[in-house]
């Protein structure tokens, strides 16, 4: 699901903190919600409104993604509305206190699986170009011999004799305020409205057990080291019949022996030798395909980045490809023959630069001989 500039609902700026978002969300979920409202019949919409442009900037990992590419960061699937649910439940126990126990909820019933995080490692040429993994991962899963019901087959679940079915207890208290209702999950049910006489022997009354179970995960072209990918209601499966928590992979790619990547764009460091930058010469580097030829221009500088275009990696979720930037390393020798030495020299003598006076040793005795 996506919503409307979470920035702007909110009213902060997009350098916004977490405490400066978290009292825009406070403060506007008192001033919106239908509790406080009851004769607006819009009130409820724009809670939900607000409360999901919270959902958006409260996740880093959702706020990043809606910086970057304009949408919620649901990635896989949406988790807009269950996570509206979730914290919903939050807000509904905390306005029927403030408001007299208006908007009661009754029984929340089976609730929702955590979420779960793996790896997967790829090499930066999958990572450019895109791949798959198996991967084998232990959650839970629901309970064939029950259903998920968490019930010995054959039998039901039973209303909840604390609770009557609710889910909730409420106490009334008076203050000079009035009367104040506070309501809080069943102790007996733990806010389900049922209880199961009968457990699964399988689960236990749980309605999952832990399985193994492999996951087929597609990582797209251009994705960097470190994003993560979302699988809406691939996760472990939810208590007695819960909704299944997400799944999250994040990937990791390796280093590469030679190439640095930055964003789409990649870079080589090449050695050459000083005869090769001044005369030209032709070089094999490493690319996405593999070795390349390069050619080295006559009068080369060092440092100087020779730009490959299109050789880069491609665009996440976009079109094109980054490029490859050569760096060419112009190496000095430091040891000389004699004859490497009388050459130097006489080169340096043809040209009119002077070389240091002070050398002792072989080039001194060269330079004298040019004297």
């Amino acid at each position: 699901m996506t919503v409307r500039d979470p920035y702007a609902l909110l009213g902060v700026s997009r350098d916004a903190g977490d405490d400066e978002i978290r009292r825009a969300y406070r403060r506007l979920a008192r001033e919106l919600h239908p509790d406080a409202n009851p004769d607006d019949p819009q009130a409820e919409e724009r809670f939900k409104e607000v409360s999901r442009a919270y959902e958006v900037l409260r996740d880093p990992e959702r706020r990043r993604r809606y910086d970057l590419f304009g949408d919620d960061g649901t990635g896989v699937g949406d988790v807009g509305g269950e996570a509206f649910n979730v914290f919903g439940d939050v807000f509904d126990a905390f306005f029927s206190s403030a408001f007299g126990g208006g908007g009661a909820r009754g029984s929340r019933g089976p609730t929702r699986a955590p979420d779960v995080q793996l790896a997967v490692e790829v090499e930066l040429g999958e990572a450019a170009f895109g791949t798959k993994r198996s991967v084998t991962v232990e959650m839970p899963i629901a309970c064939p011999r029950c259903g998920a019901s968490g019930c010995e087959p054959g039998t039901r679940p039973a209303r909840c004799a604390t609770c009557d079915g609710r889910g909730e207890v409420r106490e009334i208290r008076r203050s000079i305020l009035g009367q104040l209702v506070t309501a809080a999950a069943c102790p007996s049910c733990g806010g389900e409205g049922v209880v199961i006489p009968d457990p699964c022997r399988d689960c236990g009354g749980e309605g999952r057990r832990p399985a193994e179970t492999t996951v087929e995960v597609d990582v797209p072209a251009g994705i960097e080291d470190g994003q993560r990918l979302r699988y809406a209601g691939r996760g472990p499966a939810g208590r007695r019949g819960g909704p299944n928590g997400d799944l999250y992979v994040a990937v990791r790619v390796r280093p590469h022996p030679t190439l640095r990547r930055d964003g789409p764009d990649l870079s080589v460091r090449v050695p050459v030798a000083v005869t090769q930058a001044m005369l030209g010469a032709e070089v094999t580097v490493d690319t996405l395909e593999g070795p390349e030829v390069v050619r080295i221009p006559a009068g080369t500088q060092p440092g100087v980045r020779l730009r490959l275009p299109g050789r880069g990696v491609p665009v996440l979720r976009g079109r094109g490809r980054g490029d490859l930037y050569v760096e060419v390393e112009v190496q000095v020798p430091t040891h000389l023959s004699e004859e490497e030495a009388e050459l130097v020299a006489r080169l340096a003598e043809l040209r009119g630069e002077p070389v240091s006076p002070s050398d002792r040793g072989l080039l001194g005795r060269i330079r004298s001989a040019f004297r």
